[in-house]
């Protein structure tokens, strides 16, 4: 009777306790809905009120936009809210296309210079070309725009016509555009690198980019290709349905390629391959830096979790946030961060920990102690928390000051120009050359502008002159100080002689462009370009490649060898596609 009641009780007790959680999770809720409301209506009467007495009329559109603006940027920089006037720029991040010209510009002074034409869109049909400085669009100056604002300008509904006033070689024209639906091409480059190795570029993932990858790829297989190199950097990232098609090109049906989980779990998911591979065995090199992120890691971090391939380059950019676009009223969207992903391993690469911002407001990153180690599909140790590690690291050297210097200020560029307009086309880009007759013009070319600039170490040195005349010590070690000038100061003619090889590279890959365009300048560089010769060069050992997949090099982290590219140039014939 007593152990009845007992269990009675117990059951009580535990109805009591649910429907006491039950309640305060409905009055916390319920508190939660008003606090939303209350500061909706806050939000609702301050506007009213300063648009009723505020001294100034107020842009309606402009003043709430900023409102939300700075809203969001409480949360992370992918969240985002976009007014219907941007919904092309929604379009073009999932699609890749837009309502355009088909070029791409940069300021320069007063204006805005056409900096690339997209080969065979309407740009390039009309006659425009690189270098053109842009006076007007349909007669309205464009002196003193922003580049966002000629974008604008230039953009607008396929099949019309814009008539753009340019200035090239210091005379002005008119020339009439006909827009057209422009999709970037997200294989701008695939080729031969030499009779084994095949080579494609992949800039982005946009609608259906998965199947010019894969046309890439089956093309160069046609070429007789024993192996891929797969060139993901910079690629900024998108679709992450595409991400999963890319990797089901080089892995066969039914494995998991990356997971979402989030607060919502109407959006979690586990994404697999689903389809039979191009090729399952082919030997693969995935090429990543600092700036490939989000559907980029997808790939490079399956790959690599799944042995499928190595990555070489630098550690990835960490981007392990899922981002969707929700519509909102009138023709508004905001692309909204809904969900962390995973790849095979279990590990999430975020590096930045937005949930938990400091203090003053700043992100850092996931500290070491909350960094955990997973393993890849042959166990190999890999570990979360910032981005992708590659399995052969390779770091590109830094430009030279004065390189540094001539890229920034557009005189890389507009040597090209100057360039272009004053030499024959050639045939091929096997018969390019860039002669020590136009090493020479060029110098000539900046010695008339008077190019000058200052080194990081000179203006160290300054700052110490600077300091040392404050303190009395200039006089004390007069001779010293002019010693450390002698020999820390640079010439220009020095600068150029020293610096030769790296500037005739900046120079030739510019110039190129000009002729063959994105395509051109990438077949140019990928002969000379340290990442892709590494990766060469371990794809050709197969037993090295072997032990790096089978973990038997000790460390997922292979360092870079001493041994200098130029060593291994010679496995290139050149061929392109």
């Amino acid at each position: 009777m007593k152990k009845k009641f007992s269990a009675r009780l117990t059951i009580v007790a535990v109805l009591f306790m649910a429907a006491a959680i039950s309640v305060g999770f409905l009055a916390s809720q319920e508190t939660r809905d008003f606090r939303i409301a209350k500061n909706l209506d806050i939000f609702l009467s301050l506007f009213r009120e300063l648009n009723t007495f505020y001294v100034d009329e107020i842009n309606p559109d402009k003043f709430i936009k900023a409102g939300i603006d700075n809203m969001l940027k409480t949360l992370d920089p992918y969240t985002v809210f976009y007014p219907e006037s941007e919904g092309d720029e929604v379009a073009f991040m999932t699609t890749g296309k837009y309502g355009g010209i088909g070029s791409l510009i940069r300021s320069t002074g007063d204006y805005v210079v056409i900096s690339q034409v997209y080969k065979g869109f309407p740009a390039d049909v009309a006659g425009i070309k690189a270098g053109d400085l842009l006076k007007k669009a349909d007669g309205v100056s464009l002196k003193g725009f922003p580049t966002e604002k000629v974008s604008e300008k230039l953009k607008g509904n396929p099949g019309s016509t814009v008539i753009l006033t340019i200035e090239r070689n210091g005379e002005e024209m008119e020339i009439p555009v006909k827009r057209e639906k422009i999709m970037v091409p997200p294989v701008p480059y695939f080729g031969m690198l030499d009779d084994r190795t095949g080579y494609i570029r992949f800039t982005n993932f946009t609608e259906n980019c998965s199947e010019a990858v894969k046309n890439a790829l089956v093309a160069l297989k046609d070429k007789k290709a024993e192996q891929i190199i797969l060139d993901l950097r910079s690629n900024p990232g998108g679709l992450l349905n595409e991400a999963v098609e890319i990797v089901n090109l080089f892995i066969g049906p039914g494995r998991e390629v990356v997971s979402t989980k989030g607060k919502v779990k109407q959006f979690d998911e586990v994404f697999k391959t689903t389809r039979s591979a191009v090729d399952e065995k082919i030997p693969l090199a995935v090429l990543i830096n600092r700036s490939s992120a989000s559907a980029s890691e997808i790939v490079a971090g399956a790959i690599q979790d799944l042995d499928r391939g190595i990555i070489v380059g630098q550690r990835s950019y960490g981007k392990g946030l899922v981002q969707i676009t929700r519509p909102l009223s009138y023709n508004s969207q905001l692309k909204l961060t809904t969900a962390k992903y995973y790849i095979p391993s279990g590990r999430c690469i975020q590096a930045l920990d937005f949930s938990h911002p400091n203090e003053d407001g700043s992100v850092g990153t996931i500290p070491d102690s909350l960094v955990s180690e997973f393993k890849t599909s042959n166990g190999r140790i890999v570990k979360d928390g910032g981005g992708i590690t590659p399995d052969v690291e390779v770091v590109p050297a830094p430009l030279s000051q004065i390189s540094a210097e001539l890229y920034l200020r557009n005189l890389i560029f507009d040597y090209a120009t100057r360039y272009y307009w004053t030499h024959p086309e050639p045939e091929t880009i096997e018969q390019f050359t860039f002669s020590d007759a136009d090493y020479s013009d060029f110098t000539g070319f900046l010695k008339k502008l008077n190019f000058s600039y200052q080194t990081a170490t000179e203006e160290s040195l300054n700052d110490l002159l600077i300091n040392a005349r404050k303190e009395k010590y200039f006089d004390l070690h007069k001779d010293l100080f002019a010693q450390l000038q002698k020999e820390l100061g640079h010439t220009l003619e020095h600068d150029l002689t020293i610096f030769r090889k790296e500037l005739t590279s900046l120079l030739e890959n510019e110039i190129i462009s000009r002729y063959f365009y994105e395509e051109g300048s990438i077949a140019w560089s990928i002969r000379t370009d340290e990442q892709v010769l590494r990766a060469v060069e371990i794809l050709n050992q197969g037993e090295k490649y072997n032990s790096i997949l089978q973990g038997r090099s000790g460390s997922i982290l292979i360092t870079r060898s001493d041994e200098k590219p130029a060593a291994r140039q010679a496995a290139y014939s050149g061929n392109d596609h």
